[in-house]
């Protein structure tokens, strides 16, 4: 349950994909998070690749406007054995960024390992434990569904997780330019 005593921000997660992108929307006020949107943007099997990810793109797009986070959480493709599959995620993951650039949220990449480390304590924790702990995390009753949002939310908490050593390591960088 978040207070109203502070400011409070929203935080995008996707789950990148061409046929499914999980995505959920977190909302952090000071160190409380809670769900406040989530789900799976879906593209018809059938369809041209192409419409398929104008669809992805219009949809994003739409998601930025209604929820204005700020900051969006992408997880970074991971070597896939199927090269096919592989080019096509990542070509829907450059649909995904140039929405996310064209509505003016920075994006911070987090990889897979990251995803289960931040929530669960460890890079090799199973799906299992990485959704409780996000359930734990986000106050809710259960994980959301379909197993795209999920890991949307998931990958949410990992940005959200990393955002203050990412700050302390921007103003790091600042001093350091000061300096010189």
């Amino acid at each position: 349950m978040l207070s109203s005593s502070s400011a409070s921000t929203r935080h995008l997660g996707l789950d990148p994909g061409y046929g499914r992108c999980g995505w959920a929307v977190v909302e952090a006020r000071g160190s409380a998070w809670a769900l406040r949107a989530v789900g799976c943007l879906e593209t018809p099997a059938g369809s041209p690749f192409e419409e398929r990810l104008i669809g992805i793109h219009t949809r994003v797009l739409e998601l930025c406007r209604e929820h204005q986070p700020v900051e969006c959480a992408l997880e970074r493709l991971y070597f896939s054995k199927n090269v096919r599959t592989a080019l096509a995620v990542a070509e829907a993951r450059g649909v995904l960024r140039l929405a996310l650039a064209q509505s003016g949220v920075p994006v911070v990449e987090v990889d897979p390992g990251s995803v289960k480390l931040a929530p669960a304590g460890s890079g090799s924790a199973t799906k299992a434990q990485v959704g409780r702990m996000v359930v734990r995390l986000l106050g809710l009753e259960a994980l959301p569904k379909p197993d795209d949002a999920a890991d949307a939310a998931a990958i949410a908490v990992a940005g959200l997780r990393t955002r203050p050593l990412r700050g302390a390591a921007r103003r790091a960088l600042a001093a350091a330019g000061e300096a010189a």
